[in-house]
C-alpha cells in the first residue's frame, strides 16, 4: 500500500472515528501574545476584544489557581482474546496507584499524568507477570520572575516493536517495550535597555528497554532498537525590536546541537551561527530573514566482526557490539552558507502564523507553525519541521513542545498514554499537545526528518472532543562500509492519528470512547510495511466522592505484510479510589 493510497485510508477511518466518537484532545485555549519573531520584530498587540460569555479565561484567574493532585489506587480484572492468528483467551489482574496533578501560579505552572500498576496473571495460559510505568510530566518554575526559568519534562511509555522498528501502542507481546524521556535546563529572557535577549539551555536523556524477543521476518537482518542516549540543546539570542533603534528588527543568534547515542557510539554535532531582520508591514504583519553558517557533522563505529566469518556480532541485548578499537566514521557532513525568509502574522491575541523557507542541511528546508485558539473551548495547532537528529532528540524536542498545563488521556484498558495530551491552558505559537511522531519508530540510526503534525480540540459543558494527526518522514544517514551502511539513504514513512471523544451522562456517569491508527512504511523491502488499529470505550460511574467504578471494551491489531496479522480483543472492569 502506497503513502498515497493511506491517506485516502486515513480520511476514511477518521470519519468512522467522528461518526463513533472522538476522544478529546484539550480544552481551549487563550495564546500568549506578545512581541515574537526571531529578530525581535513588533506587531500589534492584537485586539482588545472579550469572548462573549462564559468563554472568556481570564490569564489572572490562571495565575493564581492553586495545585490540584489527586492520587488514585486503582484495581481491574481484564480478559483478553485473541483473534488472530491464534484463539488464546488470557485474564490478569492489574493493581495499580498513580496521581493526576495540576499546578499554575504567578511564577510557576506544571501538570503531571503518572501511573505504576503490577499486572498479575493465572490460569492455564497465564500473562507473565509485569511491572508498567506510564506517565507524563512538564512544568517550569521562574527562578527570576519574568527573566529567568527553569523547565523540565518526563514521560513514560509501553508499545509493541514491530520487526521493522515501528512502535504500535495498544498491544501486549513478547516485543513490548518501555520507553522513557526526560529533560531539564534553564531558560533566559531578559531586556537590556532596548536589547532583548532570548535563550536556553537542555539537556535530555532517553531509553529504550530491549523487547524481550523481536520476530524478523525470514532472511531480513536484526533491527538494531535504540538503546539509550543523551541530548544537548543550547540556544542564544540577541536583537533589537523593529522601532527601537531602526524601523526594521535586528538580531544575532547561535545554536548548539549534540546528540550522542549508544548504538555503535552514533553521534550528531551540529553548531550554527546567524543574522537575522525583521521588516514590519503592517501592524500584525511582518516578514523575517536570515543568513548565517552551519557546520553539521553525523559520525558512528562500526560494529565487532567475526573474525571467521566478517559477520556483524550482536550481543545478549540484541543490539550490535560497538567496535571501541576502531576510530569513528563520518556518515554525513555539511558546513557552509544557510538562509531563511519567512513571514509572521499575528492578527489577534488568538492566531499566530509563522511560516519559514530557507536552505539548511545541504537542500531546501520548509519550517512553521499555526495556533488558533477563538475561544477559551477551542483550540488548533499545527506544526511543520525538519531537522537532523535520533530517536532520543526528536522525542526530547516534542515533549519539550508540550503545554505545561493539560490532563493525560489514557487507554481504559491498558492504561498507556496516548499520542496526544489534553492541554488545559494557552498553547502558544510552535508548541503542541502530541508526540506521535517521535514514537513511530525506535530505530537506531540518525535521520533527516521531516514532517507536520497537528491537533484540534473542542471543550463543551458536557462533551469533550479533538483530533490529533500526523505525517513524518526519517531519510536514515549511516557510514558506508559499516554495518548500517545498509541503511544509508532508506526513508521511512508513517502517518498516524488518534481521536477521541468524553462526555457526561448524568451527575454521576460519563463515557469515552478512543481510536488511534498509523501507517508505517520501511524504506527496508526486506522489513515490510505495518498498519495498526485500535478502539475502545468505556463507562465511568462514581458510587461515592472517592470510589468509582469503570468498564470498558477495545480492539486492537496490526496488519503486517511480511508476517501474520495480530487481531485481539479486550474486555475489563475495575475500581478506583481517590484519596
Amino acid at each position: 500500500m502506497t503513502m498515497r493510497s493511506k491517506l485516502f485510508k486515513t480520511a476514511a477511518f477518521l470519519a468512522v472515528g467522528f461518526a463513533a466518537g472522538l476522544p478529546a484532545l484539550a480544552h481551549a485555549q487563550e495564546l500568549p501574545y506578545g512581541d515574537v519573531g526571531a529578530s525581535g520584530a513588533a506587531v500589534n498587540d492584537g485586539d482588545s476584544e472579550a469572548d462573549d460569555g462564559e468563554d472568556v479565561a481570564p490569564r489572572a484567574a490562571i495565575r493564581t489557581k492553586r495545585a490540584n493532585v489527586v492520587p488514585y489506587i486503582e484495581v481491574q480484572q481484564i480478559v483478553a482474546a485473541e483473534l488472530s492468528p491464534g484463539d488464546e483467551v488470557l485474564t490478569y489482574t492489574t493493581v495499580a496507584a498513580g496521581v493526576e496533578a495540576s499546578m499554575a501560579g504567578r511564577n510557576s505552572s506544571g501538570a503531571v499524568s503518572l501511573r505504576y500498576e503490577r499486572r498479575i496473571g493465572y490460569g492455564n495460559n497465564r500473562v507473565p507477570d509485569s511491572d508498567v510505568f506510564s506517565g507524563v510530566a512538564r512544568g517550569s518554575i521562574a527562578i527570576v520572575p519574568r527573566a529567568l526559568t527553569f523547565e523540565a519534562g518526563a514521560m513514560a511509555a509501553r508499545l509493541s516493536v514491530e520487526n521493522n522498528g515501528a512502535a504500535v501502542a495498544g498491544r501486549e507481546d513478547r516485543s513490548t517495550s518501555q520507553i522513557y524521556s526526560i529533560y531539564a535546563g534553564p531558560s533566559v529572557h531578559t531586556d537590556l535597555g532596548d536589547l532583548s535577549v532570548d535563550g536556553h539551555y537542555r539537556f535530555g536523556y532517553n531509553r529504550v528497554e530491549s523487547p524481550d524477543s523481536l520476530i524478523v521476518a525470514p532472511g531480513q537482518n536484526p533491527i538494531d532498537i535504540y538503546d539509550e542516549g543523551t541530548v544537548h540543546n543550547a540556544q542564544l539570542h540577541a536583537g533589537f525590536k523593529a522601532g527601537t533603534v531602526l524601523p526594521v528588527g535586528l538580531g544575532v543568534g547561535a545554536g548548539w546541537n549534540r546528540e550522542d547515542t549508544s548504538n555503535l557510539d552514533q553521534r550528531i554535532d551540529d553548531k550554527h551561527a546567524r543574522a537575522d531582520v525583521s521588516i514590519p508591514i503592517s501592524s500584525d504583519l511582518a516578514l523575517l530573514g536570515g543568513v548565517g553558517y552551519e557546520d553539521v557533522k553525523v559520525s558512528h563505529r562500526d560494529a565487532v566482526r567475526d573474525p571467521l566469518t566478517g559477520q556483524a556480532v550482536i550481543g545478549s541485548d540484541g543490539r550490535y557490539v560497538t567496535d571501541k578499537s576502531q576510530p569513528r566514521q563520518i556518515a554525513y557532513q555539511a558546513d557552509g552558507l544557510i538562509w531563511d525568509a519567512g513571514v509572521l502574522w499575528r492578527p489577534s491575541k488568538r492566531t499566530a502564523l509563522e511560516a519559514h523557507v530557507g536552505r539548511r542541511y545541504g537542500s531546501t528546508s520548509y519550517y512553521g507553525s499555526f495556533a488558533y485558539a477563538p475561544n477559551s473551548r477551542m483550540s488548533l495547532n499545527v506544526s511543520v519541521y525538519d531537522n537532523v537528529t535520533g530517536f532520543g532528540g526528536m522525542l526530547n524536542n516534542q515533549l519539550a513542545g508540550l503545554p505545561t498545563q493539560f490532563e493525560g488521556v489514557r487507554n481504559p484498558l491498558t492504561g498507556d498514554l496516548g499520542t496526544c495530551v489534553a492541554a488545559t491552558a494557552s498553547v502558544g505559537s510552535g508548541q503542541g499537545t502530541c508526540f506521535g511522531s517521535a514514537l513511530a519508530s525506535v530505530n537506531s540510526a540518525m535521520f533527516r526528518g521531516r514532517g507536520a503534525m497537528g491537533s484540534i480540540s473542542v471543550s463543551g459543558n458536557r462533551l469533550q472532543y479533538g483530533l490529533g494527526v500526523g505525517y513524518d518522514r526519517r531519510k536514515f544517514i549511516a557510514a558506508p562500509g559499516t554495518v548500517l551502511a545498509v541503511a544509508n539513504g532508506t526513508t521511512d514513512e508513517t502517518l498516524w492519528m488518534g481521536a477521541y471523544l468524553n462526555g457526561q451522562i448524568d451527575r454521576n456517569s460519563s463515557f469515552g470512547t478512543n481510536v488511534w491508527a498509523s501507517w508505517y512504511q520501511s524504506g527496508d523491502s526486506n522489513a515490510g510495511d505495518v498498519s495498526a488499529y485500535g478502539a475502545t470505550a468505556a463507562y465511568y460511574r462514581s458510587l461515592t466522592s472517592r470510589l468509582s467504578a469503570t468498564a470498558a471494551v477495545g480492539v486492537q491489531g496490526a496488519e503486517r505484510e511480511l508476517l501474520e496479522d495480530i487481531w485481539s480483543a479486550q474486555a475489563m472492569v475495575g475500581v478506583r479510589y481517590s484519596f
